[in-house]
């Protein structure tokens, strides 16, 4: 089959769209898919599309089972007779109190009492019991359920998404998968929990209340329902208030957020240019419009509290008052005044419970829509369908005829045009070419990861399209260029080739050999047995334990342990060094004898024995043949050839030249002596396995000084240095905090007041109907005295809530700035970190600073509020009664818990469901970012029936968990009851004796019991004592943290000038993030003032990280950076890196104008820059015309991250932004690389003419963009190789010359 040598130039394949005329524009806009052939567009579409679903609340119980229902039915049942318990409760305290009154007015006998007394305590206890009973089933049910439910719903979403096609997954992402099975699954959980049972309860309450207040008197009733009202209304409009703002604030620090975000992902540039404080200005700019708005809304929350204690007080003196009336008309009876007081204060509260659960159900309903749409996604490519035809007999003959492809995510680019491709059964078929030209890409159509748009895929002359989509992936084996393991042993990553297999259900020992054979394969078995558990040793999440040469084995013994018809190589050794290599390759050329294999390789020593080798350039094959054959051609494959010869030639005296074994740390492994090191057999051993054999001697130079660098410790802080810290945020606003403390002490009287006023009201309305004219005047004397308690209750819980929203407020804006600045203040390896992801980062400033809150003076006025209640109730009640208030105050410990608990174990229940369910969202996140390799060992059922079992098995945990806390909860409800009822009971007995009189027994009664309530609900609606002091002690690490490389420091020498003499002597380094892998060994190079010199090499080299070193984003670990002859880690920092100026990859514009993009680069304050040297620096960069011709000029807004402007515009905003500094020294690291070819031509003549005059060091991917260079280094794995002019290189046909051919490849047939 004989090929043309030169394709005909295929119409412009980058931008496969046709230009359009304007009235076309506005379609092209909303649909990616409009410029592709309606047949095309639809087989992309159906890879893609996501039908949208509709939900009601009840959809969200489409899993559940009729144990479910029936469970829910019952705890339905119990909710609403727990609810209606509370108010049954005020009628045997107005009976109570109405016994008293007949005992005193002598309508009843001292026997005739107590035994009336007793009965009606005992009423109290079977409350008790009731309600502790039905409240428990209620909650227990009502999680279990929603557990039960939510699990399920997980394990549908699971199981959907590990059946979708691969390119919905392209377009989805990893994290926005993470989320749904973790937050969103969580949401749902929320609403149908115990939230239902709640509403339930608080709607039975609430109901009760009334019927019970209507039954006993419907006019007093009616006149009381206006609290209600008060109530409904307050809470509605300053509701709305809060959220309003809420929302302002929240939308004004998003904006901050997003500025600190674009910082932060950017942070080498902030430090490269030094615009640290810049931007943090601007930062803050966001943060006050936050704090205002965040301050109305605290301000606003304080005073609704103040509004609500003021209503209680005005509907005591409203009751007391309109009672007093009603009861001297002979119309009603004090228990009856009691009763309905008591009932509607009940009943009115618990309506307000039922807001906030409203917004978990519909927020509930949103987070399922995404879930379900997902759930009920049909996949085009289902693996779990039964559908196709399954082959009796499988050859392994594969075919491609005239096949198209677009790759769904990416519309615009046609991959594949017109390809044929005849692979023979049992041959070895290897595709070579520049990257991006189509390899891949057949691999995955034979995988039917994605179905071609055009022509058809052949297996044996079936289309692939026809047959078991299951099936087909169990003949196949892939071992790709990035091998993914899970985390279990090395023997169950071996046996998951296994699966659907006819070798699946084989038993043990039969798996074991097959296992170890596969091993022995693989070149594997000898390097596991070493390890000290062998096959049984466990690899690590995604298999970070091993290195690469032994994942790539593992993967391989994988790939062929189910002696699969078809295996497909996919760059399997290219992540690998040379040594590693030849031990895998050598693996690989075993496990291809007598099967279909493709192969992709990038190194073409490893397919010189191909059966057939295929030359592809932009998705098309440019030639085929035998290697022989195609080096006879002297074409595309001979260049190719040559150039990687005479490089492999070069490349192997060096090799005799370094000692390849300086790799890690030695001390880890002792010394054992392998008899393979003894006896100097290398031929076929990868340095990974020689490791566990190594010496100490073999260390490489960073390695003894990473030795040496101990891990930093984490520094304890004690509770008093935390208090001082947050203190020290709010140390301005001292008055405000005093004026917050007295109005707490103020407000924590409040209650104990209120009691005296209540057993006087009490006691003036038992008088007996001879006194009534004085029973009216008291109860007017006493209804003031609750309308004046209700006045300065108001007043001062206004005054308390502004000045602790303006405290905190404050606190959070400071808290956040200094956090923000001291980020920056970090150097780059604080941000290599795992744990310092941008993303981490932001998050850290909008949530932990907010929990600081928690440790400042709102909390502090809690606890003075609740300090002062129960001391003044105690002192008062011990005063006028001290046996009554013992014997009450023995009680107050239960009594508090049980208003604490009330509102914390609601708080728990929701904590719990979110951490239970972490571990088996790591798994099932872990199993879908690995989703080819899950879907081309068709793991999908393994993968959910392993999911399945974690989820039974946190229910059974978490089903203990939910009795206990259930438990807790629900006595937490009823042991009020029992509280009450003993000091009835004891109160009545001291009445029953004589020794005390009504006042006395109300006012003790009262002040303990219901002083110490109020203290115990107050106190849970504390802020988060835990979670503020984790928060402290993270911030207090992060202030003390003082980086290696300190922007704020103003040590060293400033310089007065530079000339820009560069040199590295001996450069050593490591990241530190990864000091396994060694990045630069041994660098040397110099730099003359006034060169324009280019550094290139395979990417991995170490180029860019040379560019860092000499920003001093890093320290080398060895060796030294020389400015001018004076090491770079002595000058001031700051001063140093003014004179440099850094063009980076991918350029960072932050949010604003065009003008203050390019003023960053300026060393002055930017009112000190000249307009003439802004103009300078934008016609030197090429933009100026550019920027004139827009409609704002220099005043255009870029967007976020810059994104109105193209690729091209923002890498000449950011050159001009460097020579606003007038740098001596100029860096390019790729500066562009990212653009097409017309943008990269107006840039590079930019750039070009930026480094006249400086010295200017070039990394450069395209090596067309350095041939006019001064020097141009070759550096391979961080060491120079070559060095010298385009020619001179070209010459020597060396490493240079093979990077000059490789990239000509695609251009020049």
């Amino acid at each position: 089959m004989q090929l043309p040598e030169e394709p005909a130039p295929p119409l412009h394949r980058l931008d496969s769209t046709v230009p359009k005329g304007k009235g076309d524009k506005d379609k092209e806009e909303d649909d990616p898919l409009a410029h592709l052939p309606e047949h095309e567009a639809a087989i992309i579409r159906k890879q893609l599309d996501i039908p949208p679903v509709k939900l009601t609340y009840f959809s969200l119980y489409r899993y559940a089972t009729r144990n479910d229902f029936l469970i829910m039915a019952v705890s339905a049942i119990c909710a609403i007779a727990g609810g209606a318990a509370m108010p049954l409760m005020t009628i045997i305290f107005g009976s109570l109190a109405g016994t008293f009154q007949g005992f005193f007015n002598g309508s009843a006998n001292g026997a005739a009492f107590s035994r009336t007394v007793d009965h009606l305590t005992l009423y109290f206890v079977y409350l008790a019991i009731g309600e502790f009973v039905t409240i428990y089933a209620a909650t227990a049910g009502f999680i279990y359920v929603g557990e039960h439910i939510s699990a399920k719903i997980r394990e549908h979403y699971l199981a959907s998404i590990l059946r979708q096609n691969i390119g919905y997954f392209d377009k989805l992402g990893a994290g926005e998968i993470t989320t749904r099975i973790t937050a969103d699954t969580n949401l749902v959980q929320d609403g149908i929990s115990e939230k239902v049972g709640l509403t339930l309860t608080a709607v039975a309450t609430f109901i009760t209340a009334y019927v019970i207040g209507y039954i006993k008197y419907w006019k007093l009733t009616l006149i009381l329902t206006s609290t209600i009202v008060a109530i409904f209304v307050t809470m509605g409009g300053l509701g709305q208030t809060i959220v309003k703002y809420n929302k302002q604030s929240l939308a004004a620090y998003a904006e901050g957020g997003t500025v600190a975000e674009e910082v932060i992902s950017s942070v080498r540039n902030a430090t490269a240019f030094g615009t640290q404080d810049k931007l943090a200005k601007e930062y803050d700019v966001h943060l006050f419009k936050a704090e205002k708005a965040g301050f109305v809304m605290k301000g606003v929350l304080g005073s609704m509290i103040g509004f609500l204690m003021c209503y209680v007080y005005l509907t005591y003196a409203l009751s007391f008052w309109q009672g007093s009336r009603y009861l001297v008309q002979g119309e009603m009876t004090l228990s009856d005044v009691l009763t309905i007081l008591l009932s509607i204060m009940i009943g009115a509260f618990s309506l307000g419970n039922i807001a906030p659960n409203i917004q978990a159900f519909t927020t509930a309903v949103a987070a399922a829509n995404k879930i379900y749409a997902t759930i009920d996604r049909k996949s085009p490519l289902d693996p779990q369908s039964d559908e196709g035809t399954k082959l009796d007999h499988v050859e392994g003959t594969i075919e491609l005829r005239n096949v198209r492809h677009i790759y769904p995510s990416r519309p615009e680019v046609v991959v594949m045009e017109d390809v044929n491709l005849l692979v023979h059964a049992g041959k070895t078929t290897a595709l070579v070419g520049a990257s991006g030209s189509g390899k891949s890409t057949i691999v995955g159509l034979v995988e039917r990861f994605y179905d071609p748009v055009g022509g058809e895929v052949l297996l044996d002359g079936h289309n692939v399209q026809d047959l078991n989509l299951r099936w087909l992936r169990q003949y196949i084996s892939l071992v790709s260029q990035e091998p993914t393991l899970f985390a279990t042993s090395i023997a169950g990553n071996i046996r998951h080739g296994l699966i659907g297999t006819q070798y699946e259900g084989l038993p043990g020992d039969k798996t074991k050999e097959l296992v170890e054979s596969a091993a022995r394969m693989a070149n594997a078995h000898d390097f596991i047995t070493q390890l000290p558990e062998g096959y049984d040793t466990n690899v690590g999440e995604r298999g970070f334990l091993l290195s690469g040469g032994q994942k790539q084995r593992i993967a391989i013994a994988r790939a062929i342990v189910s002696d699969p018809k078809i295996l497909l190589l996919d760059e399997a050794t290219s992540a690998l060094d040379t040594k590693s290599e030849g031990v895998v390759q050598a693996a690989l050329d075993r496990a291809a004898e007598g099967r279909t294999t493709i192969v992709i390789a990038h190194r073409l020593s490893t397919i010189k024995h191909a059966d057939n080798i295929v030359v592809m350039s932009h998705g098309r094959i440019v030639e085929q043949g035998t290697h022989d054959e195609l080096l006879g051609k002297k074409a595309a494959y001979y260049n190719l050839v040559e150039a990687q010869r005479i490089a492999q030639q070069t490349e192997a005296k060096r090799e005799d030249d370094i000692p390849i074994l300086d790799e890690r740390d030695a001390q880890v492994r002792g010394d054992l002596k392998t008899p393979a090191t003894e006896k100097g057999e290398l031929d076929y051993v990868d340095p990974d396995d020689l490791e566990l054999g190594r010496t100490k001697t073999g260390q490489s130079a960073s390695s003894k000084v990473l030795a040496g660098k101990n891990q930093q410790k984490k520094t304890k802080y004690s509770l008093w240095q935390l208090i001082m810290l947050v203190a020290s945020f709010n140390k301005q606003e001292w008055h405000y905090m005093l004026l917050g403390l007295f109005s707490s002490i103020i407000n924590g009287a409040g209650n104990p007041v209120q009691s005296v006023f209540f057993a006087k009201a009490i006691s003036a309305l038992a008088l007996p109907p001879s006194e009534y004219a004085r029973l009216r005047s008291q109860i007017n004397f006493w209804s003031w005295m609750y309308f004046m308690l209700a006045m300065v209750q108001l007043i001062f819980f206004l005054l308390q809530g502004i000045a602790f929203a303006y405290c905190s407020e404050r606190l959070v804006h400071r808290t956040r700035d200094r956090s923000f600045r001291t980020m920056l203040r970090q150097d780059i390896q604080f941000f290599d970190r795992e744990e310092n992801t941008a993303g981490a980062l932001t998050s850290f400033l909008s949530t932990e600073t907010t929990h600081l809150a928690g440790m400042s003076g709102v909390t502090l006025g809690t606890i003075l509020q609740v300090l002062t209640t129960l001391i003044v109730c105690f002192v008062i009640s011990l005063a006028v009664g001290w046996k009554l208030a013992l014997v009450c105050i023995a009680s107050v410990p239960v009594v508090l818990a049980c208003g604490f608990f009330r509102f914390w174990m609601l708080a728990r229940f929701q904590e719990r469901a979110k951490k239970a369910y972490e571990k088996s969202a790591s798994y099932a996140c872990e199993a879908t970012s690995a989703i080819r390799t899950v879907a081309s060992l068709t793991r999908e059922n393994d993968v959910w029936a392993h999911y399945h079992n974690q989820l039974v098995d946190q229910g059974r945990k978490s089903l203990i968990s939910v009795l206990q806390s259930s438990a807790l909860y629900a006595a937490s409800q009823s042991f009020m009851f029992l509280a009450i009822a003993l000091g009835f009971w004891y109160g009545g007995t001291l009445i029953g004796s004589g020794q005390y009189s009504l006042f006395q027994f109300f006012l003790c009664f009262s002040a303990v019991i219901f002083g110490s309530q109020s203290a115990g609900t107050i106190f849970s609606f504390a802020p988060d004592m835990g979670k503020a002091k984790h928060a402290a002690i993270e911030l207090k690490t992060l202030f003390d943290r003082t980086p290696e490389i300190d922007s704020w420091s103003q040590d060293g020498e400033v310089l007065q000038g530079m000339e820009g003499h560069i040199e590295f002597r001996d450069v050593h380094f490591r990241y530190p993030t990864r000091t396994e892998q060694p990045v630069l060994r041994g660098l040397n190079l110099t730099v003359k003032p006034g060169q324009y010199i280019a550094l290139v090499g395979a990417s991995g080299c170490g180029k860019s990280t040379t560019i860092a070193m000499l920003e001093r984003f890093y320290d080398p670990l060895v060796g030294g950076i020389y400015v001018d002859g004076k090491e770079i880690s002595s000058l001031n920092i700051n001063s140093y890196r003014s004179y440099l100026a850094l063009v980076s990859q991918e350029p960072t514009l932050y949010q604003g104008t065009i003008r203050e993009n390019i003023l960053l680069g300026a060393d002055t304050a930017p009112e000190d820059v000249p307009e003439e040297a802004i103009v300078q620096a934008c016609k030197d960069a090429n933009i100026y015309d550019f920027i004139l011709s827009l409609p704002e000029a220099f005043n255009t807004v870029v967007g976020s991250k810059g994104s109105m402007l193209s690729g091209g515009q923002k890498q000449r905003i950011a050159i001009a932004r460097a020579l606003l500094r007038d740098p001596k020294i100029l860096l390019l690291d790729e500066a562009t690389s990212a653009l097409d070819s017309e943008s990269e031509k107006v840039v590079q003549a930019a750039l070009d003419a930026a480094a006249k005059g400086r010295t200017t060091i070039a990394v450069a991917h395209r090596l067309s963009t350095i041939q006019k260079a001064d020097l141009i280094y070759v550096i391979d794995s961080g060491k120079v190789v070559e060095q010298g002019t385009h020619s001179e290189l070209l010459k020597r046909k060396g490493r240079y010359f093979e990077l000059v051919n490789l990239q000509s490849l695609g251009k020049t047939q």
